[in-house]
C-alpha cells in the first residue's frame, strides 16, 4: 500500500475487526474515519460476477463525475481486466484476503489520472464476507478532476494481502498435536517417540 488513504483504511479495518477475520458493516463508525470518508466505498457482492457498490464517497463521484451508487464494480474495467478483478474480489470475499490494485483511469479527454483501489472484506450479518469495504485515491489530484468523467480504467499491478499471515482456510482450528496412540504388548521397549519390539529377525 502506498497511498496514504489505503494505509489509513486499512489500519482502521484491522483495528475494528479485532480477532475476528473481518469487521461487521455496523462495526464501522463514518466519523473515524472523516478524513478519507470521501475515498471510500462499500460493495455487495452478489456472487463471483456482480459486486454492487452500495455507498460511494463524494470524492470518488467526482473522480467519475456521476453517482456510482449501484453500478456494478467490474464494469469500470477493461473487458481485458475483468476477469482478474473478478478474481481478486473473490479471494476478498471468500478467503477474507485485502486486495490492492494500482491502476490508471482515463478520462473522456484521455488525460491518465494514477489511482491506488484497497478492497477489504466485511461482514454485513452472518459470518459471509458478502460487503467489501474500499478506497481509491489519487496519487495526485488531476487539474481536470470533477470536469472530464473517467470512462476506462487498466490495471497497472494489483496484489493479495493476508491480514494474518495466511489465508483465513488455512488457520488450523487446534495447533496441537494428537497424543501418541497407546501401544502395549510383551517385549515391547520405548526409546524416545519410538517403539522396538524385541526379537525376529536381524
Amino acid at each position: 500500500m502506498k497511498h496514504k488513504t489505503s494505509r489509513e483504511l486499512y489500519d482502521y479495518w484491522d483495528r475494528i475487526r479485532g480477532g475476528d477475520p473481518a469487521p461487521r458493516r455496523s462495526d464501522i463508525e463514518p466519523g473515524d474515519i472523516r478524513s478519507i470518508l470521501a475515498d471510500t466505498f462499500i460493495l455487495e457482492a452478489e456472487d463471483r460476477t456482480t459486486s454492487l457498490i452500495r455507498l460511494a464517497g463524494t470524492r470518488m463521484c467526482a473522480l467519475y463525475g456521476r453517482e456510482i451508487k449501484g453500478q456494478g464494480f467490474f464494469d469500470f474495467w477493461s473487458d481485458d481486466d475483468r476477469p482478474a478483478i473478478a478474481t481478486l474480489a473473490t479471494a476478498v470475499t471468500e478467503d477474507g484476503a485485502g486486495a490492492v490494485i494500482s491502476a490508471n483511469l482515463f478520462s473522456s479527454r484521455q488525460r491518465p489520472a494514477h489511482c491506488e483501489f484497497l478492497l477489504l472484506p466485511l461482514r454485513h450479518g452472518g459470518p459471509a464476507y458478502d460487503r467489501v469495504l474500499g478506497s481509491c485515491a489519487a496519487f495526485e489530484r488531476p487539474f481536470w478532476f470533477g470536469s472530464e468523467p473517467i470512462i476506462r480504467q487498466r490495471i497497472v499491478s494489483m496484489r493479495l494481502i493476508w491480514p494474518d499471515s495466511r489465508p483465513h482456510f488455512m488457520r488450523p482450528f487446534d495447533r496441537r498435536s494428537p497424543p501418541p496412540p497407546h501401544v502395549d504388548g510383551p517385549g515391547l521397549r520405548r526409546r524416545g517417540h519410538l517403539f522396538v519390539l524385541d526379537g525376529g529377525k536381524p
